[in-house]
């Protein structure tokens, strides 16, 4: 089996810092992949900020990558990134993939500065349909779901900030943000969710990690805020 290296990271207030980082110095042979051109569909309205991509828009990012059947996928990133890849490699019928625990700050060797040429490949998506969930599943069963937030603290309870447009959180939301130790969460099915969809797939690895499945809620809180459905605050 081969290997492939796909450097993910982004920055939320600037689409074009993260191929500005992975010129200034990546992996030697990874691969680019763009959160926000490559691993969503910003075309989507009314799903979030960030909406999963079609199983024929991320076949051919994932082609131009140099991913197919027998390449293992390493991934690495920030805010997320590079689990939003793992996540949608699962999604599209990949298991052969993992994260860089660390990002590229724990990566021991030299790094290479520049593009890389990637032979294109043909990757073929088989898409699952029981590791998503939707706002209208959330708000009818919430009370049975161990719902996880995975924003940072001031958001999940509700306080101003610059992201959200209502502040607030899904009413009986547990908070598990992305970028601490994974809280103790009870038994039952998990449903994950966070401003758009990227940094709740951190708490998805996280969760596999430890043994746990967990559904991702793709529109997280920047769709369910814009239903009208029931907001809670501290």
């Amino acid at each position: 089996m081969r290997y492939r290296f796909v450097d993910c990271r982004w920055d939320l207030a600037d689409p074009a810092r993260g191929s500005e980082l992975y010129r200034a110095g990546h992996v030697p042979g990874a691969a680019f992949l763009d959160v926000d051109a490559d691993l969503s569909d910003l075309s989507v309205k009314g799903a979030g900020r960030h909406p999963l991509p079609s199983a024929r828009a991320f076949a051919a990012a994932a082609s131009r990558a140099g991913i197919e059947d027998d390449v293992f996928v390493v991934a690495y990133g920030n805010m997320g990134g590079a689990e939003r890849l793992w996540w949608l490699l699962r999604h599209f019928g990949h298991a052969e993939c993992a994260v860089l625990l660390g990002g590229i700050e724990s990566w021991g060797g030299a790094l290479r500065a520049g593009d890389e040429e990637v032979e294109p490949t043909t990757f073929v998506p088989r898409e699952r349909s029981d590791d998503t969930i939707g706002a209208d599943e959330i708000l009818e069963r919430r009370d049975e779901l161990v719902v996880v937030d995975a924003r940072v603290p001031s958001r999940w309870r509700g306080e101003e900030n610059p992201i959200d447009k209502l502040p607030g959180r899904i009413p009986g939301s547990r908070n598990a943000p992305w970028n601490e130790s994974l809280p103790d969460l009870p038994d039952g099915e998990i449903a994950v969710y966070c401003g758009s969809g990227v940094t709740a797939s951190a708490v998805v690895h996280r969760l596999w990690l430890a043994g746990r499945d967990a559904r991702l809620y793709p529109g997280s809180w920047s769709q369910w805020e814009t239903l009208g459905l029931p907001v809670e605050r501290d």
